[in-house]
């Protein structure tokens, strides 16, 4: 069981800002100890070892702790973004957050039921459309993907696949239409040879690379992305 703040020996808290978590053996096990004493949720496998990739569908969530004080800080992440949400002293509060969290609770709810969160710039990032335009700017200008560039300029420069967030996959192109969701079906595009392509719809029953004719590219594509962008929504 998890040690509460109030079995803790102050003159060790004051050499220790985490007693709790070094009883425990860990912050993963601290964790981990707190969220079953608590009935709670947090996506943490059984076999990791450091309180990172907690999946949500808007992004991955971690912790880590300040050193001097003590803070346990809340951060989710998606590729080459990432926030930092709050922070807060309490264990067994930090495991509430993140099981809410990844229950889908809305953002304002969550803000109003747990007040060290802080989700401003996560909340004006994601109005704004970034990081999608963003992550856009940084692989065109990418020199390391300098020969996937005439690919991502030509997804780029359609309207509606634009608004999709891409990674690159090894010499594939990944677009998936909402960037914090990562249960949602993706589509990845490559071009084989000068003028030729091959995609799959991730997560698609039976998908399978298939090669599409350079002139029903797009055309394709964007009924991957709206098929895709249908069923996230009926989920909600």
């Amino acid at each position: 069981m998890p040690i509460r703040p109030e079995e803790m020996d102050v003159e060790t808290h004051a050499e220790d800002p985490y007693p709790d978590v070094t009883a425990a053996g860990g912050l993963v096990a601290a964790l981990r100890q707190t969220a079953e004493a608590r009935g709670r949720d947090i996506g943490l496998s059984p076999y990791v070892t450091e309180a990172v990739g907690m999946e949500s569908r808007r992004g991955y969530l971690s912790v880590d702790t300040a050193s001097g004080e003590r803070l346990f800080r809340l951060r989710t992440s998606i590729p080459d973004f990432g926030w930092y949400i709050g922070g807060t002293d309490d264990l067994g509060t930090l495991v509430d957050a993140i099981a809410a969290w990844r229950e889908d609770v809305p953002l304002d709810a969550l803000k109003a039921r747990f007040d060290f969160l802080d989700l401003d710039e996560f909340t004006r990032a994601l109005a704004s459309g970034e990081p999608t335009s963003s992550q856009w700017a940084h692989l065109l200008s990418s020199e390391y993907y300098r020969p996937q560039r005439n690919l991502l300029r030509r997804l780029h420069a359609d309207e509606v696949l634009r608004n999709a967030f891409p990674t690159m996959t090894h010499r594939a192109v990944r677009l998936r239409v909402d960037p914090m969701d990562y249960t949602s079906r993706q589509a990845l595009v490559e071009e084989t040879d000068e003028g030729r392509y091959s995609t799959v719809t991730v997560g698609a029953p039976g998908a399978t690379w298939t090669e599409v004719p350079d002139e029903q590219l797009i055309a394709y594509l964007r009924t991957a992305l709206h098929e895709n962008r249908l069923q996230c929504e009926k989920r909600r």
